[in-house]
């Protein structure tokens, strides 16, 4: 089984990047977003040809999905997407949440308002990103800000533990929420984080990141939420 059907928003990232980051960096946001579904079968012929490199380099990319449990080998087959538990992916925000959360609301206290104008067009990109249902980019501009805001409190270790365990979240429903209200609404969160970091108001900033992670295991995976939380 191949894989063309799940993979069209998978586009070739910039040439900046080696051949291995930019097939990694697309699969990985194919199979985060759920464009590619747990059980898909990944191909690495087929996405050699539709990357327009050797079997290599997307061999080599498999196998570094595969350490963080995006994938499994296939004998004689390829790669198969793994199916994220409940548990799993509960576990993972209830540490987000420990440790979020309440770094926004400390941020609030220090934010430097010179990085605003370029923490809003990463904001403004993740809303472009959400308007034209380009997951990658949507992807990895919340990566970008999140990582960019967290590193302002000037903790490496901080940053470090929270991109691992943002590398690790599935986004199992994203895909089924391209055009809808729901993603829209979780894009601009962004622009409102900034408006309490800029306000210096760290109860805000703390809650709308909590709320925001909630979305992981809410509209992310699929499931509704109430208005309230």
């Amino acid at each position: 089984m191949g894989v063309a059907m799940g993979m069209s928003a998978i586009r070739p990232a910039e040439e900046r990047l080696s051949l291995r980051a930019q097939v990694e960096r697309a699969v990985s946001a194919a199979i985060i977003s759920g464009e590619l579904a747990p059980g898909t079968m990944i191909s690495v012929p087929t996405l050699a040809v539709q990357f327009n490199v050797s079997a290599t380099p997307v061999r080599e990319a498999m196998l570094d999905l595969e350490k963080r449990d995006f994938v499994e080998a296939v004998r004689n087959k390829g790669f198969r997407v793994t199916v994220v538990s409940e548990a799993s992916l509960r576990n993972t925000a209830q540490i987000r949440q420990l440790l979020e959360p309440p770094a926004m609301a400390d941020l609030a206290e220090v934010f430097d308002h010179e990085s605003l104008p370029e923490l809003r067009q990463q904001a403004d990109d993740i809303v472009a990103g959400a308007r034209d249902g380009d997951l990658t980019r949507y992807l990895e501009a919340d990566q970008a800000f999140h990582l960019a805001l967290t590193a302002k409190l000037g903790n490496p270790l901080l940053v470090e533990l929270v991109a691992d365990l943002r590398g690790r979240t599935r986004l199992v429903g994203l895909a089924a929420m391209l055009d809808s209200q729901q993603l829209d609404r979780s894009a601009v969160e962004h622009h409102e984080l900034l408006d309490a970091l800029e306000r210096g108001d760290g109860p805000a900033a703390r809650e709308l990141m909590h709320r925001h992670i909630g979305h992981t295991t809410g509209w992310w995976a699929g499931k509704p939420e109430s208005d309230a939380e």
